[in-house]
């Protein structure tokens, strides 16, 4: 367009124009410092857009139409050319940030790690499987027959006022079970004997949270029904269990208890391993610590369940799973089990 015009005494700047419109035409920015220098170049205001159309005024009146268009028409190719290489240089950059890099190692995965709950549940159960006890497991909302009746506690029991019960409010005949016996219970009705049978599981009772105490935590109950069983069948079992989950040289003892569902009864205690027997919080500066509540299951338990208890024999125990957590891992609050702090839970990562 630019030759068609006549060449007088401004051919010299039509010239410089026809080169300027090549160097447009042949721009291709790499990065938006170049693109800067460009606008700079032929946009900016002591750029080469602005000092041509300072030329105007040297332009013979009947060239000044004919020299104008050409100038506008120059200044809307490097206006033009500038906005598409912005466009460009944009659509380049997030190109880049899309881009994937497949030949690149995957970034890695953060592992969690295993609630220590859980892993002490896992030994529990591993070590009683090598004693023949299967795993069974039944309902957290319990009723009042399988939590209770069952287990010798009528309703006027006073063994009832041991157990801080949470009730469901529209039907007080169900409750938030308050020990996995319940589930015990519910086996023994079946009546496929012998059983021989861990029951773990999540528990409730209404009691204030301490650092030796919380309204809900885990357990681990256990029951064997056959001919001929006894109190020496039941400490042979826990002696094992002690030795396998602490350690040859752990502490063992037995002191007489009261459980309304086993007699005899005995609660079960090991040396401290936290204090290592010489007194702390945990073991209220004993150096011992109870673990477990066990006894030989009582005549009427059976009866109840419709087992003939003058032909079978059996024992029980029960234990808080945290509490023995505590014991192997040394924590010395249970709270710690329900708080979800990254930093606790990460140091059981690998257990």
């Amino acid at each position: 367009m630019f030759f068609n015009l006549p060449l007088y005494p401004m051919e010299e700047i039509l010239k410089q124009i026809t080169f300027y419109q090549s160097e447009i035409n042949a721009f291709q920015p790499q990065n938006a410092q170049e693109l800067e220098s460009f606008r700079i170049h032929f946009l900016g205001t002591k750029g080469i857009v602005k000092s041509l159309f300072g030329e105007m005024k040297n332009v013979r009146t009947d060239q000044k139409k004919s020299f104008g268009q050409v100038l506008n028409d120059f200044k809307k190719l490097a206006e033009e050319k500038y906005e598409s290489a912005k466009t460009l240089l944009s659509d380049l950059e997030e190109n880049k940030k899309e881009f994937i890099d497949l030949t690149l190692p995957a970034e890695p995965h953060r592992l969690g790690a295993h609630h220590p709950v859980s892993i002490v549940r896992k030994q529990i159960i591993h070590i009683f499987s090598h004693l023949g006890f299967a795993v069974a497991e039944g309902p957290e909302i319990e009723d009042d027959w399988h939590n209770f009746t069952a287990l010798n506690m009528p309703a006027d029991h006073p063994a009832r006022d041991m157990q801080d019960t949470f009730y469901v409010s529209r039907n007080p005949e169900w409750v938030l079970r308050t020990h996995t016996s319940s589930v015990q219970v519910r086996v023994m009705e079946q009546g496929k004997l012998p059983i021989r049978i861990i029951c773990p599981g999540r528990v409730f009772r209404n009691e204030t949270i301490s650092a030796r105490a919380h309204c809900f935590f885990h357990q681990v109950e256990g029951l064997y029904i056959d001919e001929g069983v006894s109190f020496a069948d039941l400490k042979q079992t826990l002696y094992f269990f002690v030795k396998e989950m602490f350690g040859e040289n752990t502490g063992i003892r037995f002191r007489p208890s009261f459980f309304p569902f086993t007699e005899p009864s005995a609660e079960m205690d090991t040396s401290c391993l936290i204090c290592g027997g010489k007194g702390c919080a945990v073991c209220k500066h004993t150096g011992w610590v109870e673990i477990l509540g066990c006894g030989m299951v009582h005549p009427n338990v059976l009866e109840n369940c419709h087992i003939d208890s003058q032909k079978y024999t059996g024992f029980a125990f029960g234990m808080g799973i945290e509490r023995i957590a505590m014991l192997k891992y040394q924590i010395k609050d249970l709270r710690l089990f329900s708080e979800n702090d990254i930093r606790f839970l990460e140091q059981f990562a690998g257990a």
